[in-house]
């Protein structure tokens, strides 16, 4: 049924997606389906924007250092050529428009403000600044002087200079063009004059969009693919989740976020039963197969933005949950126990039921200052010993025992609770 789907999507339309690629990866299906009007699946979409501001940031900054020098560098050439009282009235409108603009946008750059407003801002803003550019190409001409070379730099300042999305800058660019044309048609520009600035503005949009296009197709398609190599990097060769490494990196950044955010974590270390058993009776390619449905079933109860699921080391699992309590846990622990016993692995080694089982140990803390995500990895490791002194095919969950506990200190008798 998936191929018979994929067929359908012309070649054209989508990217081969990397050889080693996780295929079920968010990343690894957009990159084959495919964007069609320059947009990614909404929470791709967010992700993409997000790192796509963050990135154009610096660069922002310093182009609206240009703009400022552009409009004070065409300022002083209008003096030289038009007279005062003229001058006088263009300076008024860059003053009302163009400097609370500015302003506006240098302070913006530089805010934490800047990654919530400041594509809505510019948006709204480069419009109105490109229509006062236009005005006051319409009144040199009036004049006598031809300024229509403003609106092109205009236009290709919201093209290319901006950190705009295609779409976006389409928009507002024609908008600038739009107001051209109504501001030269009220003041009485001449038409031969209207028609050759509207040629030369229609060219500098049909190439400002052509180029803009396809330098955000280029970098959503590099987007997709960086995001698909790190993921690659990130898992586990055999089972395709993640791997040990991205578990640590995951447990350093989401410890401080829940201390920020003061959210509780949960930790669950799933471990097979008698493995090593059930390879010495089926063989090592049964033992690999028989993890990877374990590791496959795993994923499906951890689908949050903040979960993670990892291979934590041979026939160990781990499972970390962000903001979660501890009745939210004992419940995933069991469709854990549910899920594993559902796949019907036979297992004639085990002492327990002569299927594949597991062990949970889980630990439920509120990650604080002063504390690190060691002790709370060691609450769980020692929540997942519990359940292997009970007999195994069991749940244990901790939580006020991480009070008392000494970082390092591997408690074997340490108090229990049972699921």
């Amino acid at each position: 049924m998936r191929d018979h789907t994929r067929s359908k999507i012309p070649q054209s339309s989508r990217t081969r997606v990397p050889a080693g690629a996780p295929v079920e990866s968010p990343h690894a299906l957009q990159l084959e389906r495919g964007f069609k009007g320059l947009r990614f699946d909404a929470p791709l979409e967010h992700e993409f924007r997000s790192v796509f501001r963050a990135e154009s940031q610096p660069q922002i900054r310093r182009n609206l250092w240009i703009a400022l020098v552009i409009v004070v560098g065409f300022s002083w050439m209008t003096h030289l050529v038009l007279d005062a009282e003229v001058n006088r009235l263009m300076n008024q409108i860059r003053i009302i428009m163009f400097a609370p603009i500015l302003g506006i946008g240098l302070l913006l750059v530089r805010l934490e403000l800047y990654h919530r407003y400041y594509a809505l801002a510019c948006q709204v803003l480069a419009p109105i600044f490109g229509g006062g550019v236009a005005v006051l190409a319409v009144i040199a001409a009036l004049h006598g002087v031809n300024l229509i070379s403003t609106v092109v730099i205009m236009t290709i300042f919201i093209y290319f200079m901006l950190g705009m999305l295609f779409t976006a800058a389409l928009v507002s660019a024609l908008l600038v063009a739009a107001s051209y044309l109504l501001a030269a048609t009220i003041a009485g520009v001449p038409a031969a004059t209207i028609i050759v600035d509207l040629v030369v503005l229609a060219s500098a949009n049909v190439i400002g969009a052509m180029v803009r296009y396809t330098m955000e197709r280029t970098n959503r398609t590099n987007y997709l693919e960086e995001q698909l190599l790190i993921e690659t990097a990130s898992r586990d060769g055999l089972t395709a989740i993640h791997n040990r490494r991205y578990f640590d990196d995951h447990m350093d950044c989401i410890w401080l976020q829940a201390i920020r955010e003061q959210a509780p974590l949960a930790l669950l270390l799933i471990d097979i039963d008698h493995f090593k058993a059930y390879n010495d009776r089926y063989g090592h390619q049964a033992g690999d197969e028989c993890l990877r449905r374990v590791a496959h079933s795993l994923t499906r109860t951890a689908r949050r933005p903040l979960d993670v699921t990892a291979r934590y080391g041979g026939e160990e699992f781990a499972i970390v949950l962000f903001d979660t309590r501890r009745d939210h846990v004992e419940e995933l622990a069991r469709r854990i126990q549910a899920g594993i016993e559902s796949l019907g692995i036979e297992h004639a080694a085990s002492p327990q039921s002569g299927r594949l089982t597991v062990s949970i140990g889980a630990a439920c803390v509120q990650p604080q200052n002063g504390r690190s995500h060691f002790g709370f990895i060691q609450l769980a490791d020692e929540a997942l010993y519990a359940a292997k002194e009970r007999g195994r095919n069991c749940v244990v969950v901790m939580d006020r025992e991480y009070a008392d506990l000494s970082t390092g200190s591997f408690r074997k008798s340490a108090g229990r609770s049972r699921v």
